[in-house]
């Protein structure tokens, strides 16, 4: 049961922040050779100093490092998975949509070509310099992609038969590697852990399922494998340790790709993940309606992400507020949190919105829900 004092707090936030200009300038020139990687870390220890500082200034009593060691908010993360390598040439593209048009994305892709292991923590160094960045009231939260997101965009197709000839067996062996994770970085200190999802998100487009379908996968029920296994990796998790998972439907340059409510997967979702909370994007009409919310069971909290992270425009707080109030009709209110519907910058890029106006969001968060809980 959640800790009504403790994570996921009244007011939180998804964990990505956009990257300052000397950031960006100095990964530029770290790229071009322009310098080296004491140097580039040297920067982007003194950015996150200061976005901790940032947080703290507004109210949040979450703290990340903003992903700013990070291109990417999940394949990072992948590709430092043992077993998995970096695949480029792939002409695959996604569609993220907004409200202009679309972009269109051809990201890099992974092949599992060995046996899966995470010996030593991933962002074990990373997530090191954000505790000793954080102050009394913070507590330094730790983002990493969902185990589905190592199976979400390639499925079986990725994985190498002679390696594991089954995916039951890679099932296994990356729950096994994620189990590894959740270990090690408990063991580190870490008391607040956040699975990033889209995955769970984007099965509610019926568009999406109808993609997994062509590819001939089992989109009806591929919802149900990944709780299964996002569980997997969770069992025997310390105690004290508190996990969530952020659940969005795309974020890249304030666009996005899927579509929906999230009534397809909510009743296996909401009643058998084994997770403490869920963020979930509430922000636009995309989402849908909050009657998926009735499969919550008690003990858990729901972060509403009312306020959006891909327009510059400030929420009306009285609207945010009425917003709550109708959710608390499907799930108590004390089981009730808000946040930004999503990162600010899920990639190195960034949404379209200035440094100020991400502070001031930030700052609402807090001031709604201050106003809401007390």
């Amino acid at each position: 049961m959640t800790d009504p004092s403790g994570p996921p707090f009244r007011a939180d936030h998804v964990g990505s922040l956009l990257r300052p200009a000397n950031l960006l300038d100095a990964r530029a020139r770290f790229a071009a050779g322009e310098i080296g990687a004491d140097e580039l870390r040297g920067i982007e220890d003194d950015a996150i100093a200061d976005v901790v500082r940032v947080q703290k200034d507004v109210g949040l009593r979450t703290a990340t490092d903003g992903e700013f060691r990070r291109a990417s908010w999940h394949m990072d993360f992948i590709y430092a998975i043992d077993g998995i390598t970096k695949v480029t040439g792939e002409d695959i593209v996604v569609h993220f949509k907004n409200a202009d048009g679309s972009i269109d994305f051809t990201p890099a892709g992974l092949h599992v070509d060995g046996p899966l292991a995470i010996d030593e923590p991933i962002f074990a160094r990373d997530f090191a310099y954000l505790q000793s960045q954080v102050t009394d009231g913070q507590t330094a939260k730790l983002t990493v992609p969902s185990p589905s997101m190592v199976h979400y965009r390639g499925g079986a197709a990725a994985i190498d038969p002679a390696v594991y000839p089954d995916e039951d067996s890679f099932w296994d062996a990356l729950s096994a590697a994620y189990r590894q994770q959740v270990q090690g970085i408990a063991a580190q200190g870490c008391t607040y852990l956040q699975l990033d999802d889209t995955s769970l998100a984007y099965l509610n487009d019926p568009n999406q399922r109808a993609e997994l379908a062509a590819q001939g996968r089992d989109a009806e029920h591929q919802h149900e494998r990944y709780i299964r296994q996002i569980n997997a990796a969770l069992a025997g998790r310390p105690e004290g340790l508190t996990v969530t998972t952020h659940m969005c439907r795309g974020n890249f340059r304030s666009s996005w790709v899927a579509e929906g409510g999230y009534d397809f997967v909510a009743e296996a979702l909401f009643g058998g993940l084994e997770v403490d909370g869920f963020f979930l994007e509430y922000d636009d009409a995309r989402s849908g309606g909050f009657e998926p919310l009735r499969f919550v069971p008690p003990g858990k909290r729901v972060v509403l992400g009312l306020v959006t992270t891909k327009r510059p425009e400030l929420e009306d707080r009285d609207t945010l507020k009425r917003r709550i109030d109708e959710a608390s009709r499907f799930v108590p209110i004390d089981q009730l949190a808000i946040s930004p519907q999503c990162g600010f910058s899920s990639t190195v890029e960034g949404n379209a919105l200035t440094r100020d106006e991400q502070i001031a969001k930030l700052a609402l968060v807090v001031e709604v829900a201050e106003e809401v809980w007390g």
